[in-house]
């Protein structure tokens, strides 16, 4: 297995949007240039002459495809339980550290999925089909490609777009189902994932399984497009039904990808904060701006005591909004009122949007997803009369952008040194001029210029 590549930016944006499955997702990654040979030793590591992995070349709807063909080599049964599962993975000696992690990590919120739609709890899961030695190998299999490709896995280096789910319902182990099953729907609602149908038919089936989707939401980032990136390499994985309405694939794209964006809130609608957990996208570093795939959730308000205003902001932001602003509009009948707005990454959605009820007078909240670009972004400390005041740079391919005095820290000083504020904004700039940091200049290391300090999450 090759030397983890995490440092040098490589990465993994998974194409969803014709479904996934465990064995769709192999392929894929097979395809993409994980080593077969790591991903057969780990599954050996697992289940030691059970299971075998082949890698076979065919087509869908015309386009050339990889299908990763997993097959059982003894009698099987596919009925075990989570604690089965995770003893096999416990004892699997010569099993990589972090492909054990992932994998165990899968299996426990498929666990508390199952457990959740059948009211029991996860210790007492008995996996159907995921418990088939093919499916367990699909999960381990998936696992030691994404360490082959990209080291250490996590939401930086593997990340995927919205899910399409399918329509109509599936023969499975407790009878008919629909579709998407229960499992699936438990486990996109606890990650928050975004999904799509697949298609205005009534009856897709099943486009993305339990399996497939715990991947994807365990180990993957969500990015609802391709981040920017140098892209290496393209990886198809096959389905194993040739569809008419679709090519039934999934696309493994891998290259070189910055670090995740981050950053402090901004003051204003521009929105130059940070987001939220898991919200931030892979962008090439110091090439530009990186990506953020967020949510604004947002409703028009036309009969609350304006005097409240401030502190629907206030809590918006304690709840972790990256950003919280009004705007004053005119609605029917000619009535004065505000819209709302609360910029929030995908996990900070639910939180907010309860602020927003609780807070305001409000019966509805609509929400659309926008994506941001940022700029890097760091804070450097200049003297002021022996007074400490920041300031915030945002720089893009090794040039400052935007160089700013954190304006709560010269209001700070002003009060402290009985000075005018005004006096501390322009003292605080000049000296930041002093030290090179200025529009246009090139940003230079630390220690020429002092250490920059992460800001805090809004000023």
């Amino acid at each position: 297995m090759r030397a983890p590549e995490t440092a040098s930016g490589t990465a993994v944006w998974l194409d969803l949007s014709a479904g996934v499955a465990g064995d769709m997702l192999l392929g894929a990654l097979l395809d993409a240039g994980a080593s077969l040979n790591a991903v057969r030793s780990a599954v050996e590591a697992v289940v030691p002459g059970l299971v075998s992995i082949e890698l076979s070349a065919c087509q869908r709807s015309g386009l050339r495809a990889s299908r990763a063909v997993v097959s059982s080599l003894a009698e099987d049964h596919p009925h075990r339980s989570w604690a089965t599962i995770r003893g096999l993975l416990a004892a699997a000696t010569g099993l990589n550290a972090e492909v054990c992690r992932c994998a165990t990590s899968v299996f426990a919120h498929l666990a508390e999925a199952e457990g959740e739609v059948h009211g029991i709890p996860a210790d007492a899961v008995e996996f159907h089909e995921v418990g088939s030695w093919d499916s367990i190998a699909d999960v381990v299999g998936v696992c030691a490609a994404l360490v082959d490709l990209v080291g250490e896995v996590s939401t930086s280096t593997v990340r995927a777009g919205a899910i399409a789910l399918g329509s109509g319902s599936v023969r499975a182990a407790h009878g008919r189902l629909p579709v998407p099953g229960p499992a699936v729907l438990s486990l996109v609602a606890r990650s928050g994932w975004p999904v799509v149908t697949g298609g205005a038919e009534s009856d897709l089936g099943e486009l993305a399984t339990p399996t497939g989707v715990a991947l994807v939401t365990t180990l993957a980032g969500v990015a609802t497009v391709l981040p920017p990136s140098r892209v290496q390499r393209v990886g198809v994985g096959a389905g194993a039904r040739e569809r008419a309405d679709r090519a039934n694939v999934v696309r493994a794209i891998v290259g070189r990808f910055g670090p995740v964006g981050a950053g402090s809130a901004g003051d204003g609608p521009a929105g130059d904060g940070a987001a939220g957990d898991g919200a931030a996208e892979v962008g090439l570093v110091g090439d530009g701006p990186a990506t953020e795939s967020l949510l604004v959730l947002e409703t028009n308000v036309d009969d609350l005591d304006p005097r409240v205003w401030p502190t629907v902001l206030e809590a918006l932001l304690d709840a972790g909004a990256a950003d919280a602003w009004l705007t004053p509009i005119l609605m029917k009948k000619g009535r004065p009122a505000h819209t709302v707005h609360a910029l929030v990454s995908l996990g900070a959605a639910d939180v907010v949007r309860e602020v927003l009820f609780a807070h305001t007078s409000t019966l509805g909240v609509r929400e659309y997803a926008v994506a941001r670009h940022t700029l890097a972004r760091s804070w450097v400390p200049v003297a002021v009369d022996g007074e400490t005041v920041r300031i915030k740079v945002g720089s893009r391919a090794g040039r400052i952008v935007q160089a700013t005095v954190e304006f709560e820290d010269a209001r700070a000083a002003a009060q402290r040194l009985g000075r005018p504020v005004r006096e501390v904004l322009a003292a605080a700039e000049a000296a930041a001029a002093v030290a090179g940091i200025a529009r246009g200049l090139s940003v230079r290391p630390d220690e020429e210029r002092g250490a920059a300090t992460t800001g805090p999450q809004r000023a």
